[in-house]
């Protein structure tokens, strides 16, 4: 994968808005293949607090120079790990952990 991934995440407000969403924290994404609204779809989660948005998969919520939840799919398995960097009034963007990273840090 190239060196430094960045995501869009979405749909905060629909959740539990910006709370949850600290600048170097991370979270979990989660491929949602059964997902009706969109094949692509990857969930985004935190331990005890479930599903707190999306990464972004339309023109108009993928931030530019971010990729989209269809770019992403298939660059992982079943999860993969994303560490906050920016909070925005209604997204979040995200920068993906590396395989050799994620070992690290857990």
């Amino acid at each position: 994968m190239e060196n430094t991934v960045f995501i869009t995440i979405t749909g905060v407000n629909n959740y539990y808005g910006k709370k949850p969403f600290k600048i170097g924290s991370t979270v979990k994404l989660e491929k949602e293949p059964d997902n009706r609204h969109d094949s692509s779809a990857i969930v985004v989660t935190l331990p005890y607090i479930e599903t707190i948005g999306y990464v972004a998969n339309s023109i108009h919520t993928v931030y530019e120079g971010t990729y989209s939840a269809g770019r992403l799919y298939d660059k992982f398995d079943k999860c993969a790990y994303a560490e906050v960097v920016v909070v925005t009034h209604s997204s979040v963007v995200a920068r993906l952990i590396p395989d050799e990273e994620v070992k690290d840090k857990f």
